[in-house]
């Protein structure tokens, strides 16, 4: 859930009628209003005419269609609001889009709208760094407390209906940077975890892999007793890539510890070097030296990932539960009736252990819709951005085009038939993403419902309640550095990550023995990792008094 985040460079044109009908009266479902912000004023004709809006793309809509404007849901909003986007897509591979936005940022030809993870310090797909309101002290993105109090109606109503989420969205100094992505309800903030080829073990006579010790014996098995039937020893036990030993550690958090900064009873911690980080590098090691780890996993390659599970021969990985799960439940429903790719408990160490780690979204991730200082109409553009808020955006976002996509029964937004039950070749997330982009991130608040209907399958649904059962509890909520700290705090971590990021591969293939650990942890002392956790142990402590 592979785990998320795109790039958009749009123009939005916004027609005189729509801006011209809107300024006579105020809208709460389009949050259109005056585009004056004084009272009393005459309707002006309308400021907006172009709008530029970078948001990377997504595997299940670029498999598709060349941009978000062929979207269902974006050819409706143009309808209905009058305003048209184009979109540009930087490269999907995250390093380059990376790249991309700070060539983007370093260069000063910003677009009118960025959507990001401004509210990630460190581990997501596209971040400025330092945070948000490094961003805003550099005079890249604008303050939007002020105009989302005037012009956002639905979002003003929803922070002030959640003030946990309006916690959440802001900065420590009280700074709102974004249109936000949330989550409503807890349901749908689990999406992601550990898969196995349930066939595969049933077919072996094996149970359902809990412990390190029992995957290692279940992958062991995979290998050796030919469970695809070919008479071939081409399985590949399982596929875990560099990024997914990272996303809420699915495997390293048996050891109590993730890839990056966590807490322990309110005390911060770096996950890279504590003693039970060796102690998983080495279980990784013996995997990859047995050839139980996909060789290829230093060098993560979508195409060639679906290949493999579409040929079947992968046993097992760690997989979103839409595009992962249902994507291939989809893709291979009429090629090999048997296949069954079923969620796997979070792994502990011994048996009878509390998973501690797990996937589980806060309300807010990071993700959001941040207008630009090269935005001349910021005004309108809040009130563009505010219409997935209400009641006619929450359809659209959720569901797509009534009619085309789903249809009101009883009251609720009900996928037709052929969204849920796309045909062979398809998966459920591609057939929604002909509409919307609700299986991923945008700015608007998922809703239940959708989720519901989204995991249709019985296998989504047992993920669902199979991955909810980590605590969670060491889990670091979105704090930020403050505006001193954070170019040093950013260059501290980065540097870090590039470091641990080629180690954590050397290490795992053998190219560096596990006894220069000790040396690799001084290396990372000596980068300036105790000041960043001083840094972010004073951010976890405003964060909690917000």
């Amino acid at each position: 859930m592979k785990k998320s985040l795109r790039s958009i460079g749009s123009v939005l044109v916004l027609s005189a009628v729509v801006v011209s009908a809107a300024a006579c009266s105020s809208n709460t479902e389009s949050g259109q209003s005056s585009a004056s912000p004084q009272s009393g004023s005459e309707a002006q004709p309308p400021k907006l005419t172009k709008l530029t809006y970078w948001v990377p793309n997504h595997t299940a809509a670029s498999s598709q269609m060349k941009t978000y404007a062929e979207m269902g849901m974006y050819k409706e909003l143009e309808k209905v609001t009058g305003v048209k986007v184009e979109f540009q897509h930087p490269p999907i591979e995250a390093s380059q889009a990376q790249e991309q936005f700070n060539l983007m940022i370093a260069s000063g030809g910003l677009p009118d709208v960025i959507e990001a993870s401004w509210g990630a310090t460190s581990g997501a797909v596209i971040r400025y760094p330092g945070g948000p309101e490094k961003a805003i002290l550099d005079k890249k993105i604008i303050k939007l407390n002020e105009l989302i109090d005037q012009y956002a109606p639905n979002l003003k109503k929803l922070l002030a209906d959640h003030p946990d989420w309006k916690k959440q969205i802001s900065t420590d100094e009280g700074s709102i940077y974004a249109f936000p992505f949330l989550r409503g309800d807890d349901k749908v903030r689990v999406f992601f975890g550990p898969s196995i080829r349930q066939d595969w073990l049933d077919k072996l006579g094996l149970k359902m892999p809990e412990t390190i010790d029992e995957w290692y014996n279940v992958l062991k098995a995979f290998k050796e007793k030919d469970p695809n039937g070919n008479g071939k020893a081409d399985e590949i036990p399982i596929y875990l890539d560099k990024n997914l030993f990272a996303t809420d550690a699915p495997f390293l958090g048996a050891w109590g510890i993730n890839y990056s900064f966590y807490q322990d009873g309110g005390k911060v911690k770096y996950g890279p070097i504590q003693p039970a980080y060796k102690e998983f590098l080495a279980t990784m090691n013996k995997w990859y030296k047995e050839g139980l780890l996909d060789k290829d996993f230093a060098a993560p390659n979508d195409k060639l990932f679906d290949n493999k599970m579409t040929t079947n021969l992968l046993g097992a990985t760690a997989s979103f539960n839409g595009g992962g799960i249902g994507k291939y439940a989809g893709l291979m429903k009429d090629k090999d009736p048997k296949f069954d790719l079923e969620a796997a408990p979070y792994p502990v160490l011994k048996a009878g252990d509390k998973a501690i780690w797990g996937q589980k979204d806060f309300a807010y991730n990071g993700v959001g819709a941040a207008i630009t200082t090269a935005n001349k109409n910021p005004i309108e553009t809040v009130k563009w951005l505010d219409y997935a808020y209400g009641e006619k955006g929450d359809l659209l976002f959720n569901y797509g085009v009534e009619g085309a996509s789903y249809k009101m029964e009883n009251g609720k937004a009900t996928f037709l038939p052929e969204i849920l039950n796309p045909p062979a070749g398809t998966s459920i997330q591609q057939a929604i993403a002909k509409y919307n982009r609700a299986t991923w991130s945008a700015p608007f608040v998922l809703s239940d419902n959708f989720q519901m209907q989204y995991l249709a399958l019985p296998q989504q649904k047992k993920a669902l309640e199979v991955w909810s059962k980590p605590t969670a509890e060491r889990k670091i909520p979105l704090v930020s550095p403050t505006q001193d700290e954070s170019s040093k705090f950013a260059s501290i971590v980065t540097d870090i990550q590039t470091y641990q990021d080629e180690m954590l591969l050397k290490f795992i293939m053998g190219v560096e023995p596990l006894d220069q650990f000790d040396q690799y942890v001084k290396k990372i002392q000596s980068m300036g990792i105790d000041e960043a956790i001083k840094i972010q142990q004073g951010a976890l402590e405003r964060f909690n008094k917000r």
